[in-house]
Formats: C-alpha cells, sequence, structure tokens
C-alpha cells in the first residue's frame, strides 16, 4: 500500500480521477455536475490577488533580531531590552516595477521588516535610502503616478518622471542617491535599510525621544553599473531572488546592524531643519549612530505566495514604547498602508498566518473577508460590544503615551516656504569621489533621453543650485550621450 496521502476536494472527499473529466460518453460533453473539474478550474481563476500598487516585485526571508546594546533609557519595548531575540520577516523590493519587472533595475528597494514581539507586531517600513523623493503625502499618488505607465503609450515616461522632479526641489536629495552607485545594489544583501522617517522612543517614565532606525548591511555595499544590470537582466529578471534564495539555502545567513540616532524633544526644537522631514538627514556628527543589536535572515520562505506575497507590512504597526511623529508622510502611511491591505488581502488581512501575531490577540471586529478564527476575539460570545458586563477585553490605560506638543493653527502649511532643499544634496555631492560623480553624471544622463529641453534645463537649475559642477557634469553627459544643446529641444517635444 502506498503511503502517499489520498488527493480530497476542498471539501475533503477523495478525488477517483485526477486525469479526465467527466463526459457522456468517450465523445460526448463534459458533465455540469463533475464538480472536481469545476473546483479545480475555479480555484485557478482566483489564485491571483490584486499585486501591490507600489513595491510589488519583492523577495523575503525570516530571521531574528538580537539585541546587544543597551537603548532601555530610551524605551520600553520588550523587543529592545538588552538580550532580546525577536523572530522577524523582512521583504525587499523595488518601488516601481510590476510583478514581472525585472530585479536589476535602476529604483529604490523597500526595505520592510515585520518584527514579531512579545507585545504585538512592530512592522518598519521603510526604503534602502534615509530620505524620500517628497515630504507631504499630498504629493505622493502625483510622483508615483510617474513612476508607472502612461495612460496613453502604456509605456514608463522619462518625460513624467523629470518633469515632476524638476517641478519639487525637494526630490533632490532622493533623485541624487537613486542616480548614484546605491542606486543599482548587486542583491538585497549588499544595502542598507532605514526607517527613514522620524518615530518615537518611550521609556518607563513616560519620556519621548525622537529616534531614526538604521539597519547597515554587514556584507559591505556592491553595486552594478547600467550596462552590467543590462547584461544580468539579458539573463535573468529575477537576480535579486536567486541571489538572497541561494544564499540562505547555502547557509550563507545576510546580517544587519541595527543603529539608531537619538534627538531629545528640546534639540528638535533648535535644529536649524525640520526633523520630522522624510527629505532631511540628521546629520552623525550631531546625532551620532548609536549600535542596539543584529538582524539576521536565516530561513527561506516555504510558500512564497502564503508568506511573502500575502505579507502586509504597514507602519500603523507599534508596540508599547515605540511610536510615531509628525513626520506628514509618516502620518499618512499609517492609514494607506494597513488601507491597501485591507483591499488587496481583505478586511482581516492580519489573521492571515505570516501576519498574525505570536502575543494574545482580543479585539471587536467581525464579520468579513478572511474571518477564518471562528465566533469572536473576545473569550464570550455574548461579549460582542464594548463596554460589556460579561469578561469582555476592555481598555489598559498603562498603555498611554506622553501627549504630542502641538503648536500653530490648523491649515495648509506651504511645505516649501523656508525649506533648504539644497544644502544637504551639496554635503552629499561633496562626499562624492571623481569616479562616482561621473557615473552619477552618465546615469541622469541615461534616464533623461527623449525628456523636453524645457524640463531639461529647470532640473539643471537645480542641479547647479546643489553645486556648480553637478549641473556642468549632468550638461556634458547629455551632450555625449544625447547631443543635447542647451539652446535646443529634445525630439520629444
Amino acid at each position: 500500500m502506498s503511503d502517499r496521502p489520498t488527493l480530497t476536494t476542498t471539501a475533503g472527499a477523495p478525488v477517483p480521477d485526477n486525469q479526465n473529466s467527466m463526459t457522456a460518453g468517450e465523445r460526448g460533453g463534459v458533465m455540469l455536475q463533475d464538480y472536481q473539474l469545476i473546483e479545480k478550474l475555479a480555484h485557478q481563476n482566483r489564485e491571483r490577488i490584486p499585486e501591490r500598487a507600489v513595491h510589488a516585485k519583492g523577495w523575503g526571508a525570516f530571521g531574528t533580531l538580537t539585541i546587544t546594546g543597551d537603548i532601555s533609557r530610551y524605551t520600553k519595548a520588550s523587543a529592545l531590552q538588552p538580550g532580546a531575540v525577536t523572530p522577524m520577516l523582512a521583504r525587499f523590493s523595488t518601488v516601481a516595477g510590476e510583478m514581472g519587472a525585472a530585479d536589476h533595475e535602476r529604483d529604490v528597494r523597500g526595505f520592510a521588516l515585520k518584527f514579531y514581539t512579545s507585545e504585538g507586531n512592530w512592522d518598519l517600513v521603510g526604503n534602502n535610502t534615509p530620505v524620500f523623493f517628497v515630504r507631504d503625502a499630498y504629493k505622493f499618488p502625483d510622483f508615483i503616478h510617474t513612476q508607472k505607465r502612461h495612460p496613453r503609450t502604456n509605456l514608463r515616461s522619462a518625460t513624467a518622471m523629470w518633469d515632476f522632479w524638476s517641478l519639487s526641489p525637494e526630490s533632490l536629495h532622493q533623485v541624487t542617491i537613486l542616480m548614484s552607485d546605491r542606486g543599482l545594489p548587486v542583491d538585497p544583501t549588499f544595502m542598507n535599510g532605514y526607517g527613514s522617517h522620524t518615530y518615537s522612543l518611550i521609556n518607563a517614565a513616560g519620556e519621548r525621544f525622537w529616534v531614526k532606525f538604521h539597519f547597515k548591511t554587514q556584507q559591505g555595499h556592491r553595486h552594478h553599473t547600467n550596462d552590467e544590470a543590462e547584461q544580468i537582466i539579458g539573463r535573468t529578471r529575477e537576480g535579486y531572488q536567486e541571489a538572497l534564495f541561494g544564499k540562505i539555502e547555502k547557509g550563507e545567513y545576510p546580517r544587519w546592524k541595527l543603529q539608531v540616532q537619538i534627538m531629545t524633544e528640546e534639540q528638535a526644537e533648535k535644529t536649524s531643519y525640520n526633523p520630522f522631514d522624510i527629505t532631511k538627514v540628521w546629520p552623525h556628527g550631531e546625532f551620532p549612530p548609536i549600535d542596539v543589536g543584529v538582524m539576521e535572515l536565516n530561513r527561506n520562505p516555504d510558500n512564497y505566495f502564503a508568506e511573502i506575497e500575502q505579507a502586509a507590512f504597514s507602519p500603523s504597526n507599534i508596540v508599547p514604547g515605540i511610536s510615531y511623529s509628525p513626520d506628514k508622510m509618516l502620518q499618512a502611511r499609517i492609514f494607506s498602508y494597513a488601507d491597501a491591505h485591507r483591499y488587496r488581502l481583505g478586511t482581516h488581512y492580519e489573521n492571515i498566518p505570516v501576519n498574525q501575531p505570536k502575543c494574545p490577540v482580543h479585539h471587536y471586529h467581525r464579520d468579513g473577508q478572511m474571518n477564518t478564527y471562528g465566533g469572536l476575539r473576545t473569550g464570550n460570545p455574548d461579549a460582542y460590544y464594548e463596554p460589556n458586563s460579561f469578561g469582555g477585553p476592555f481598555e489598559d490605560k498603562s498603555a498611554s503615551e506622553p501627549p504630542l506638543k502641538i503648536e500653530g493653527d490648523m491649515s495648509r502649511y506651504d511645505h516649501r516656504v523656508g525649506n533648504d532643499d539644497y544644502v544637504q544634496v551639496t554635503a552629499l555631492f561633496n562626499l562624492f569621489d571623481e569616479g562616482q560623480k561621473g557615473r552619477l553624471f552618465r546615469n541622469i544622463a541615461a534616464a533623461m533621453g527623449g525628456v523636453p529641453g524645457h524640463i531639461v534645463e529647470r532640473q539643471l537649475a537645480h542641479f547647479h543650485k546643489v553645486h556648480p559642477d553637478y549641473a556642468a557634469g549632468v550638461r556634458k553627459a547629455l551632450k555625449d550621450a544625447h547631443g543635447y544643446e542647451a539652446d535646443t529641444l529634445s525630439a520629444a517635444e
């Protein structure tokens, strides 16, 4: 007798024949009562779910976060206490590409982490860069539209990208990083990760500190040129997946050092820049990084769809001792990420195993998609509302946070007025050696092919404000690559 399990329908009935449809005679039509065939076809039609609108192409693995330093004076979060070891999931991704895009495209990389702590899931959803293109989420949908396909041509539009960037000088910092060597990491293990936003740490005494999270690769930084990436894409569109999965399978577990920058509330009131502006960094000389621990990825998923494609990360997932800040982009992402998962995966998306917290969960949310836990998460079927007299879960005042200091009137403040979008980019540009600058110039020129001249000139004016050599270098690279001259317009115009 075979030890193999019997094939069944989803309801558990044994399947007698998985090779042939049920028909009316050898040459007759298929019978409607062949429910096993109908079930099989119907499931196939529903095997795909909506891909992520952003960060659709991704690669992930499981691991641990081990705390080796002591920042207990800043936070009471159990996962950040000395000696804590927390299981976690990481998903890396490109931003603009669809599910079928090539891994080795020049793009910002998503760096999303889910920590399964004893106090609930803590998600840190950032990128491989410490800054972003826009500082106000009101412009995020517009920016993403420029990264997607043109509604008429159904092609990517360099004109749309540079038009938006040239009209949004706050994007200069991120654009410079994207077009530098770090815009094309060899694979996910050779890049840093950043929480990007400013967050809160809250200690046992109820004191708040502002914090930036950094994950520094221990594999070193390695990058491809555009030409090298094109050769790889000609061989495979799955280079990142191959590298990450292959290394972990071979026991070559990648590691990142967790560091934090800490700023007091008093210091935040005195900085020359807005410390909650995601287009800005905190200078390390002013706020030195503190070593906290090590993140290691050491297990591949058993089922990519179940554990990576269905993984749902959101900045709304915080735990006691970690919280938010007035960062406009962060405030909007608290809503938009969780809302995207409710649409894509279902109302109770956090009941999917990969998203389930490892601690007890009690709430009054009911019905809707993905409610697979049965009844309510209250411990008593009579306790389906709150307050109640039937022992249902109730609030815990000890989880309260200290109040945020808020000043000013409610209004739509112009975030560009009085905001210097050039000085930090100048500091970054001055860190590049001549080889890095040359590649930066050529990468920008390559990305500007076909862009109308007036948009090119507007962007060059921004580069000039960063440093005259920046504009001059890009202008020469444009001439070398496309024959561009300042007094002519491109063929696209």
